[in-house]
C-alpha cells in the first residue's frame, strides 16, 4: 500500500461476512471488508432473493460503505459509517403489485464484538433516505394495456426514511 509518497509494510486486512437477519429472511447475502486505513475500511455487500417462505417476491441489491472506527484498529469495537442501497425489486404484497428500484444513503453505527483470532460479530444499523422509482398498481389491474407500443412506465416515485441496513452479522478475516 502506498502512503504519503512512501511504501508501508505490513498485509492488507480482509474479511468476508454474511449478515444472518437477511437469512432469517430467506436473503442470502454475502459481504467483503477491507481496510483502508488506521481507522477506515470499505464494506461491500450483495444480497437477493427469489421467493421467500413463498411469497411472490425477488430482491436483487448491493449495499457499499465506508466505516470509521474509532479505537485505531479496524474490525474491532464501535464504528459509524455512511453506506448506500441499491435495489432491483419485484414484490406482491396483500393485493398491490411494486415493482422497481430503488437508491438510498445512510448513516451507520455499529459495534463489532472478537469471538476468536479470525471471528468477529458484528451488531449495526442503518437509517437513511431512500429514492423509489416504481410500478405500483392493484394486482386485478392489467397494468401493461394501458401502455401501447411503448415501454410499460412507471407511475410512482418519491422518497422515504428507510432503515438501510440492519445487521447481526458473522466475520471471517482472511488475512
Amino acid at each position: 500500500m502506498l502512503c504519503a509518497g512512501h511504501n508501508q509494510a505490513g498485509a492488507q486486512q480482509v474479511a468476508v461476512k454474511t449478515n444472518v437477519l437477511m437469512w432469517a429472511g430467506m436473503t442470502p447475502n454475502l459481504g467483503f471488508e477491507i481496510v483502508t486505513g488506521e481507522h477506515t475500511s470499505v464494506d461491500l455487500g450483495a444480497f437477493g432473493h427469489y421467493r421467500p417462505y413463498g411469497l411472490n417476491s425477488k430482491i436483487i441489491g448491493l449495499q457499499p460503505e465506508f466505516r470509521y472506527w474509532f479505537n485505531g484498529r479496524p474490525m474491532i469495537r464501535e464504528f459509524i459509517g455512511v453506506g448506500a442501497l441499491m435495489t432491483i425489486y419485484d414484490i406482491n404484497w396483500k393485493d398491490n403489485v411494486y415493482n422497481g428500484d430503488a437508491v438510498g444513503l445512510g448513516l451507520t453505527a455499529g459495534y463489532v464484538f472478537s469471538l476468536g483470532k479470525r471471528w468477529n460479530l458484528e451488531l449495526s444499523g442503518s437509517f437513511g433516505l431512500m429514492y423509489f422509482y416504481q410500478k405500483q398498481y392493484h394486482i386485478n389491474d392489467n397494468y401493461d394495456d394501458y401502455f401501447v407500443d411503448e415501454a410499460v412506465k412507471t407511475n410512482a416515485q418519491g422518497y422515504k426514511m428507510f432503515p438501510v441496513d440492519l445487521g447481526v452479522t458473522f466475520t471471517y478475516i482472511i488475512k
